[in-house]
Order: structure tokens, then sequence, then C-alpha cells
């Protein structure tokens, strides 16, 4: 087996990286990586009904869709990131708990795909197949930030509905605290590498300028972009009430394969021009900040809704 260590913590090129391990390559590969702040979601989820965009903004923190299912987590270097590359399916996560074990850390797998100790988790896994090839990821909170994880992953149900899965939140726990001995994160990943190469044999694996041209593209085409990031969730219906100085504004839209579709608004608002025509303006209109606030652009926003800013308009549809 060959082990890849990546040192780069961009988020977007690290998920390019587990999807070009999986699909073009046919090697059995173990891989340590993290990623800085980030917000890392299921391939079946609503990006919208996971985060608190606000804070998110905010604090400039990228959300990215992995492949694999499950639900969203809030990645920081904290956390460590593992995952194998084989063409049969194993419980690696018995390595991770046997490796854990050498620490004097007793941890039980429960649950569809929970690590735990002391019944909170420490870590979440996921599987993905490619043809005859398997990948199983998963994280191991280490010293991640309670703080963040809990403010980043906030969501508002109440404006949301559909066939979007949304993420179980659990009582999570950092491994550092139950160590006898202060361990940093870069010397808890070296442990992993010396353990988990000496119960799999791996090797060293470079990647050549091949795989990283490949990787690249990857990340621009894929997981940098918006469309992949936000645009991939399943149908829902979006509904939000927000009261501007200008007056009351319901909107109630449906989302299929990632635009705004039958889009209505409703409030005690003044007006100069139909309501009905501002509504097919945006029909068919990407669910996405930057794409609504685009369409809007050259759109008299005023006319249609006397007082309220285009900008407002934008926060109500997000």
């Amino acid at each position: 087996m060959y082990r890849v260590l990546d040192t780069t913590t961009d988020p977007r090129w690290n998920l390019a990286v587990e999807e070009y391990l999986l699909t073009q390559r046919s090697e059995p590969f173990f891989r340590l990586w993290q990623n800085a702040d980030s917000v890392i979601i299921g391939r079946h989820q609503n990006a919208y009904a996971e985060i608190d965009l606000d804070y998110v903004r905010a604090h400039d923190i990228p959300v990215v869709r992995r492949m694999t299912g499950g639900g969203a987590v809030f990645h920081d270097l904290g956390n460590v990131n593992y995952s194998f590359f084989d063409l049969k399916e194993r419980r690696f996560t018995d390595v991770i708990l046997e490796t854990l074990k050498e620490l004097g850390l007793e941890g039980r797998c429960e649950g569809r795909n929970d690590l735990t100790l002391e019944g909170r988790k420490f870590s979440g896994t996921a599987i993905c197949r490619h043809g005859g090839r398997v990948l199983e990821h998963g994280t191991l909170l280490f010293n991640a930030s309670y703080e963040r994880l809990s403010a980043v992953l906030r969501p508002r149900p109440e404006k949301f509905a559909g066939k979007a899965v949304q993420s179980v939140r659990s009582r999570v726990t950092n491994l550092a605290e139950h160590l006898s001995k202060p361990m940093n994160v870069q010397g808890f990943m070296d442990f992993l590498v010396r353990q988990i190469d000496g119960a799999l044999g791996c090797v060293p694996y470079t990647f050549t300028p091949e795989d990283l041209t490949a990787i690249a593209r990857l990340r621009e085409e894929r997981f940098g972009n918006p469309a992949w990031n936000f645009g991939a969730s399943p149908d829902y219906r979006f509904s939000n009430v927000r009261k501007f100085p200008a007056g009351l504004l319901e909107v109630y839209f449906d989302v299929r394969g990632g635009r705004i579709c039958d889009l209505h608004i409703y409030g005690d608002y003044f007006f100069q021009r139909p309501t009905a025509e501002f509504c097919a303006l945006l029909e068919g209109c990407p669910h996405e900040e930057n794409a609504i606030a685009g369409r809007l652009l050259s759109v008299a926003t005023g006319e249609y809704f006397t007082g309220i800013s285009a900008e407002e308009l934008v926060s109500l549809l997000i």
C-alpha cells in the first residue's frame, strides 16, 4: 500500500485528491491530510440548510461538497483526516481503533459511521465506491475548536423542506483531552504514520507532474465550482420572512436542479412595478448568492420594492 502525506490545507485541493485517487488510480493508498477552516458537506446535502451562512461569509470559510455521503462537518487544523483506497471493502476503522489503543485510548465503533470515546464522538467515517474500488475516509478530532464547530454548523430548518439529508448533531470530544501525556497535532500525525505504516506495510508515494495536473483540473472544475458545492443539492422548498424598515417581505420558491422555480413574494411593501415581473426575472437563476446578485445587477429593484435594496433582497433569498 502506498502512503501519501499532503501538506496543503486547501479543502478544494484535498477533496480533488480524494476523487483522483479513487477514480484515476488502481493501487491501494493510505492518505493523511488536514484542511484549514472549512465546512465539508455530504454528497446529498442541501448546503444552505446545513450552515450558518452569515457566520461562514463573515469569517471567509469555504464550503466544499465531498463525494461521500453523511453529514456536514467543520474542519480546522485541530482535525486530522485519513483516507484508505483499496480494491475491496475493509474495516479500516479497525486499524484506526487499534492504533489509538497504543495511546491508551479505547475507542468504539457505534451507529452507522461514528467512532466514540467515553460515549462522545471523535470521528465520523464515510465510504464511496467507484467501479471495483472503495474509498473509506474519516475525521479525527484531536484539538478542534468546539466554538467554531457549533457556530458554523447551525442549520435553519424552518427555511427548508425537501429530500436533502440533514446532519445529525452529536456530542463530540477531542482526543487530546484523553491523553495521559501531552501531544500536539503534528506529533499525533507522526504517530499515526508510524503505526499505520507498520500495520499495513505502507511505502511513501510522491505525486508525479501528471498526477498534479489532473488534481488541479478537478480542483478548478469541480471542488472550486459553486455549482457543485452549492448547486448540487437535491430539490427542496425554500421560504423566508424578513422585516425591513420599508416593509415586510415573505418569499417562497422551489429549487429544482439547483435553480429557482415558482417564486412567490408577499408582504406589506410598496411598489411601482408588478411583483410577478420581478419573480419572472429570477426564474431559472441558480440558488447561489453571486448568481442572484448578478441577475439583479441591472434591475431597478427599488421600483419593485420601494426602499429595499438589491443587497437586502439577496439576503432574503439566501
